[in-house]
């Protein structure tokens, strides 16, 4: 009879630990090497799957290298939308990067970052939204999604994330985004909110979010275009004050019969369409992977240019192009030992897309044109918030931030100042303070979209300053 009795307990427990297994999906798995990175990973990385609903999101987990069961929790989304999480791990904030220096084809060769935010804060990684890199849907419906629902993904995940990781559901939680992301993060943030006050487990301790180049209003955006030309030089005065005369302020969705505007932006055009968008400073190049579904395109540069690389990859040169970076994570990612190694599901993601241009042409359908709104709720809910911008991003300005956050009406504690790392000027910022509610705004000087790409230490010293509460 005990024997029996033992039997049933063993029994239950199985179909128990089964049951969990089926609701919450097999937890994550450590990786110590990667292919590429040479002896033991100096970190603790973590990879693995999230079901939710109709999607196997795809998540890469680094462990703070300080302290991690109290140093700050982040989950990080980068935009597009439909880039892949490898983009913020290997060319943003994460703790590995390429060796672009001496590459002669084959695997390329992974690096160590010191500038890593993974040293200070512990930082989720995801494949977001379902489409993204190794993420997928177990139906084709599920690839369908918008700005709002993509929030509410993204807000399903991080609950059930942290059902298998109870841990660190006490210590400080921060959403941190990039580019495109910036819109989904205030919403991100407001779906936390309602769920912890409906009672929902676990509790989400949400102390704030920090978002760089955020697209937060496509309107605003696009007419801070032209002022931020004339700002930094490509367009003269007098061509600045024909259009803003004759346009009147608006430079998109312009009326067909006003021909002095149009003419006036034909013009401009022709000053900047030569212009990388991104970072002004630096030189246009052809796209060669990031918004292309053609891996085979890539893999044929990197054969028929592969003895180049060594005098292409050095900044100093005049025809350094950022995208051969881009070319380097597509052979990496989709190599089959780094995908074991990973532990990617077989079966699941034929080709891996820094930037799947499927989802964004096709599957996604863009429905929140400002959050503006989002943020104006969430100035009486304490937070503390970090948004910074390179200064020579036409992309998304920083005097449309700027001014998005001026709209706001909250108060200014400390006035536009410089900032210094080093002694050196890093950028300008500026405090506002409210009911408990801080936001600073911070500039890096030199720096395009997305600035962590641009000034890595300037923006690991911003980072490490704000997150533990020091002034800039």
């Amino acid at each position: 009879m005990p024997f029996i009795y033992r039997k049933s307990i063993v029994i239950c427990f199985s179909l128990q630990f089964l049951f969990f297994l089926f609701v919450h999906g097999l937890p994550g798995s450590i990786v110590e090497t990667l292919p590429g990175f040479e002896g033991v990973l100096p970190f603790k990385l973590e990879t693995g799957y999230v079901s939710v609903n109709e999607s196997e999101l795809f998540y890469l987990f680094v462990e703070s290298q300080g302290k991690p069961l109290e140093d700050p929790l982040l989950v990080y989304l980068v935009g597009g939308p439909g880039c892949s999480a490898l983009t913020g791990f290997f060319f943003q904030v994460g703790p590995l990067i390429f060796n672009t220096t001496d590459y002669l084809g084959g695997l390329p060769e992974l690096l160590y970052n010191p500038y890593s935010w993974t040293k200070t804060a512990s930082i989720i990684f995801i494949d977001y939204p379902v489409g993204a890199g190794y993420s997928y849907a177990t139906r084709s419906g599920g690839y369908h999604m918008t700005d709002t629902a993509s929030a509410k993904l993204g807000h399903q995940f991080l609950r059930k994330w942290l059902i298998d990781h109870p841990e660190f559901t006490k210590i400080p939680f921060f959403v941190a985004s990039d580019t495109y992301a910036g819109i989904i993060t205030p919403i991100v943030a407001k779906e936390i909110f309602d769920g912890n006050e409906a009672g929902l487990q676990p509790h989400i301790n949400l102390k704030g979010f920090v978002s760089g180049s955020p697209h937060t209003d496509t309107a605003l955006e696009h007419n801070s275009r032209v002022p931020l030309a004339y700002r930094l030089a490509l367009i003269s005065r007098s061509l600045y004050e024909s259009a803003k005369n004759s346009c009147k302020g608006n430079y998109v969705d312009v009326d067909p019969s006003n021909a002095p505007c149009l003419e006036d932006l034909e013009k401009i055009n022709q000053c900047i369409t030569q212009i990388n968008k991104e970072n002004i400073l630096y030189p246009k190049c052809a796209r060669l992977s990031p918004n292309s579904n053609n891996e085979e395109q890539s893999r044929r540069f990197l054969k028929a240019n592969s003895q180049r690389f060594p005098a292409l990859s050095s900044k100093i040169q005049d025809y350094w192009c950022q995208n051969f970076e881009y070319v380097l994570v597509d052979v990496w990612a989709n190599d089959e030992r780094v995908r074991d190694a990973l532990h990617v599901r077989r079966g699941t993601v034929t080709t891996w897309y820094i930037c799947n241009s499927f989802l964004q042409d096709v599957l996604y359908t863009y429905n929140v044109f400002t959050a503006v709104d989002y943020y104006q709720n969430l100035t009486r809910k304490g937070l503390q918030i970090l948004i910074y911008s390179g200064d020579h991003d036409m992309v998304v300005p920083y005097i449309s931030t700027e001014k998005w956050i001026n709209s706001l009406n909250i108060t200014v504690d400390r006035d536009w100042r410089p900032w210094f790392v080093e002694g050196q000027v890093a950028g300008y910022t500026v405090k506002y303070t409210d009911y408990g509610f801080r936001l600073t705004f911070a500039t890096l000087k030199g720096a395009g979209h997305s600035p962590t790409q641009y000034t890595p230490r300037w923006c690991y010293n911003m980072f490490e300053r704000w997150i533990h509460y020091y002034p800039l």
